[in-house]
C-alpha cells in the first residue's frame, strides 16, 4: 500500500485534494488510528531514508473504490503538543475515530465539537493504549468503590443535552429525552440511543456506543501468544 508521510499542517488540504479535487478521488476515510513509538527502536533503514522519529504516529487510511487501492498517510507528532486538526468537516466518518484516538492515545484533534470519551468511562482517567499506562492490575491499587466515588460515577452517566448540541426547550414546550436501549441481547450495555422527542415527533437522536473497550491491545503488550 502507498504511504505518504505528511505534516499535520498540510493534512487537511491535502485530504481535500485527495477526496474532490483528483481523478478519480478517494472517497472513503476507512479507517484512522495511532501508534505510540516511544521507546521504539528504529530500524536502520528507517534512519537511512531520513523519515522522521515522532513520539506518536497517526494513520488515516483512504479507500478508493474507482481506484481499487487503499493509500495510507502518517502524521508524524511530537511528545510536547501531540495535536492534529480536526477532519470530520471533510470525512464525516472521522467523527468517532478521533473521539477513539483521543481516548486512547490522548491525541488532541483541535475543532472537534464533542471531543469526548467513547469506549471508557467519562471517568476514566489517562489513556490506556499509551506505553506508560499500566497494563496490568497488580501495577495499580486496589479497587474501592466508596459512597463518594460511587456519587461520582453516577453523576459521570447523566446525559446534558447541551454536551451534544441538543435544547432542552422550543417555543415554551420542554423536550423529552428518552433513553433508548439496549435493544437486542448482542448489545447488553454497549449502544444506546437517546432520543430527543417533541410530542410524539423525534426530533434529534445521538448514538452512544461506548463504553465497551476489554484491553485486549493492552493485553497483547505484555502477554505472550499462548497467553
Amino acid at each position: 500500500m502507498p504511504t505518504l508521510w505528511v505534516d499535520r499542517t498540510a493534512l487537511p488540504d491535502l485530504l481535500r485534494h485527495l477526496k474532490g479535487g483528483i481523478e478519480p478521488p478517494h472517497p472513503m476515510l476507512y479507517y484512522l488510528s495511532a501508534i505510540d513509538e516511544r521507546g521504539r527502536r528504529r530500524p536502520r533503514a528507517v534512519e537511512a531514508d531520513g523519515m522522521p522519529a515522532p513520539a506518536f504516529t497517526a494513520v488515516y487510511q483512504l479507500l478508493s473504490p474507482h481506484r481499487d487501492r487503499d493509500l495510507r498517510l502518517k502524521v508524524p507528532l511530537d511528545e510536547a503538543d501531540p495535536a492534529l486538526p480536526s477532519v470530520r468537516d471533510i470525512y464525516p466518518s472521522a467523527d468517532w475515530y478521533e473521539r477513539e484516538v483521543w481516548d486512547m492515545f490522548g491525541i488532541r484533534f483541535d475543532g472537534h465539537p464533542h471531543l469526548t470519551r467513547i469506549l471508557m468511562p467519562t471517568s476514566w482517567e489517562g489513556h490506556p493504549l499509551r506505553k506508560d499506562h499500566p497494563a496490568r492490575a497488580t501495577e495499580l491499587p486496589p479497587y474501592e468503590l466508596t459512597d463518594e466515588r460511587e456519587a461520582r460515577e453516577q453523576e459521570a452517566l447523566r446525559f446534558r443535552p447541551e454536551d451534544w448540541g441538543m435544547r432542552r426547550a422550543h417555543g415554551g414546550t420542554d423536550f423529552l429525552l428518552l433513553n433508548l436501549g439496549p435493544n437486542h441481547p448482542s448489545v447488553h450495555g454497549v449502544f444506546r440511543i437517546v432520543l430527543q422527542l417533541d410530542g410524539e415527533e423525534i426530533v434529534d437522536c445521538v448514538p452512544e456506543i461506548g463504553f465497551h473497550h476489554r484491553g485486549a491491545e493492552k493485553m497483547a503488550e505484555r502477554q505472550t501468544w499462548h497467553g
